[in-house]
């Protein structure tokens, strides 16, 4: 469906391709559970960060991603201060509640694996400093610098 507003068009393209590299990443071809990947991840890194560095990585996000990145956010009381990597997988895991799949980690590693395709070197290594040392290494090798 093209809106002819390329804009709106670009960013739809650009974010059915992120869930396509996301879902194909996590071994299913359900988008649906690659949307709550996508947003589930997003929303926990997200909430760890502070507030400017949540603008600098949404700054590097298609359009229609960036929203979902921001759905809900409030820069009071941020950065969040979760220390583990189950307590990571666990607020990333409460995306899929309602669905029929329970792998927050590989659901994580898709995303992380993605957001290292399409983010610059510069902004993943700011990003990864932000988060605890056992979160990091969900990054894929290649991502983590």
């Amino acid at each position: 469906m093209a809106t002819q507003v390329t804009a709106i068009d670009r960013t739809v393209q650009e974010t059915e391709a992120w869930l396509k590299e996301i879902a194909h990443a996590m071994g299913t071809e359900d988008r649906q559970v690659a949307y709550h990947a996508l947003r589930g991840t997003l929303f926990t890194v997200r909430d760890r960060l502070e507030p400017g560095e949540t603008v600098d990585l949404s700054a590097q996000l298609p359009l229609l991603v960036r929203g979902i990145f921001y759905e809900g956010y409030h820069y009071g009381g941020k950065p969040e201060n979760y220390r583990s990597r189950d307590e990571f997988l666990s607020r990333v895991g409460k995306d899929f509640e309602k669905l029929d799949y329970d792998d927050p980690e590989t659901a994580a590693r898709a995303v992380f694996t993605v957001l290292g395709r399409h983010i610059s070197d510069g902004e993943i290594r700011k990003v990864q400093h932000m988060l605890p040392d056992d979160v990091r290494e969900l990054w894929p090798e290649e991502s983590v610098h």
